[in-house]
């Protein structure tokens, strides 16, 4: 058995007086150290610091990678010289994001990407992040704009669209020269000056141009690359079929070779007007035989300079021209030309397209004459039919003489619309071997 304390026996008064307590143990003195004591409190704040950290970096993180907003794909633009605060004003604004400025601020700070931030106009996607949000900033994926310049416009003309169009800034000091611009697709983003436009298609001009000047036909009657743009700007104006742009370059080509006058109208329009490109009604037989350096039913050769600003496939067809010995084309009637080696043939192409104009213009004619059946009175009576356009006649030959090799290979009547749509020649005259009364004008 176990030893028991002996009880020591107390008298009641005793018994009721409190235990004393035993004096608690003495601190250790290392405790005490201040070294201790400093280490212990930064061992405490860097835990609560990194617990901090841990906390913001994943609340950031949620944030930052979250999904946007945006419904819809949209664009914003960011002015010149905006700042942090600005941007993230603007792409709240705009419901790019939905965080506050300081969010945003905040994420540019994290991503280190505030020297990165570009002015410009964007293509925020459909729910973008904010991460994604600032990274297309960053790397300046700006909206491209496109704008299209069509084949055969003047200079003049594509000046005018450019300063028209409100995506380009600034102002050009001087027109570019006649030939030196290529018509093309091009895509530019906004604000973007209109001298660097017309650099840009200068530039693209020069390097096509050399590329089709290197593959040319050796045997070409054209000494330079500049009469091979002269040339296809004729060839630009005279088609705008596609199949077409070899043959009709084909019958400068031969005219050239045996020293006939191309006797092309678009010549004689640019001689009128220059750079305005369109005259804006017929030629009158009077300015056919007209003075003018571009008049090449007066001249000899080429045109001091081209009329239009011709396109890739133009110059192609023109360096590089088919093998045929046409030295007519006449309009055909649908759109087209039928081509011929000798003026007899030719002729017969002309009466063909007189014919079928005749036969156009009585068709009319009989639908205009015809009753129309009493209506209704709630319907609408049928609106007659435009009268079409008389064709003028062909020039006849003087009697006994024998038709001359220089008519002329096509006189046109119309010019591309100004929408910049595909041009269609819609009308052309027939040649002729000798001129015709003065002052009466050329219809279509």
């Amino acid at each position: 058995m176990s030893q028991r304390p002996p009880i020591a026996p107390r008298s009641p008064r005793a018994a009721l007086e409190p235990e004393q307590v035993p004096q608690p143990p003495k601190h250790s003195q290392r405790a005490r150290n201040t070294f201790v004591v400093v280490g212990n409190a930064i061992i405490t704040f860097l835990v609560v610091a990194m617990l901090l950290v841990g906390g913001v970096f994943f609340y950031g993180k949620k944030t930052i990678e979250a999904k946007g907003p945006l419904a819809e794909d949209k664009v914003v633009n960011i002015p010149p010289r905006a700042g942090m605060t600005d941007i993230g004003d603007i792409l709240q604004r705009n419901g790019v994001i939905s965080a506050d400025r300081w969010t945003f601020i905040g994420s540019v700070l994290a991503m280190n990407a505030r020297s990165g931030l570009k002015s410009g106009e964007y293509l925020f996607q459909k729910n973008a992040s904010l991460r994604d949000v600032i990274n297309t900033i960053v790397e300046g994926k700006v909206v491209q704009h496109s704008i299209t310049i069509p084949e055969g416009l003047t200079s003049e003309q594509i000046v005018a669209r450019i300063q028209d169009n409100d995506i380009f800034a600034g102002s050009l000091k001087e027109q570019p020269r006649e030939g030196t611009l290529l018509p093309d697709t091009y895509n530019f983003p906004r604000g973007t000056p209109r001298d660097q436009v017309i650099q840009r298609m200068q530039q693209a001009q020069k390097r096509v141009l050399a590329e089709v000047w290197a593959r040319r036909n050796p045997d070409i009657p054209v000494r330079s690359p500049e009469q091979l743009v002269t040339l296809a700007s004729i060839v630009e104006k005279e088609t705008g079929k596609a199949d077409e742009r070899s043959r009709v370059a084909a019958v400068f080509t031969n005219r050239l070779r045996q020293r006939i006058k191309l006797q092309s109208d678009p010549t004689i329009i640019y001689g009128l007007v220059g750079g305005k490109g369109t005259l804006g009604r017929p030629i009158k037989r009077s300015e056919i035989q007209q003075p003018s350096p571009y008049n090449t039913y007066v001249i000899d050769g080429l045109p001091p300079g081209p009329i239009a600003n011709p396109g890739r496939a133009s110059l192609e067809a023109t360096a590089n021209p088919a093998r045929t010995r046409d030295l007519f084309f006449v309009a055909d009637g649908t759109g087209g030309h039928t081509f011929t080696e000798t003026y007899d043939q030719h002729q017969k192409g002309v009466a063909k397209l007189r014919a079928m104009e005749r036969q156009q213009q009585n068709d009319t004619v009989e639908a205009d004459d015809q009753p129309v059946a009493a209506t209704p009175p709630a319907a609408a009576a049928p609106a007659a039919a435009a009268p079409a356009k008389p064709a003028s006649m062909p020039k006849a030959a003087p009697k006994g003489a024998a038709p001359r090799a220089s008519a002329p290979a096509s006189i046109i009547a119309s010019e591309p619309p100004a929408d910049g749509a595909a041009r269609k020649r819609t009308a052309k005259r027939a040649p002729a071997a000798a001129p015709a009364e003065p002052e009466e004008e050329k219809t279509q």
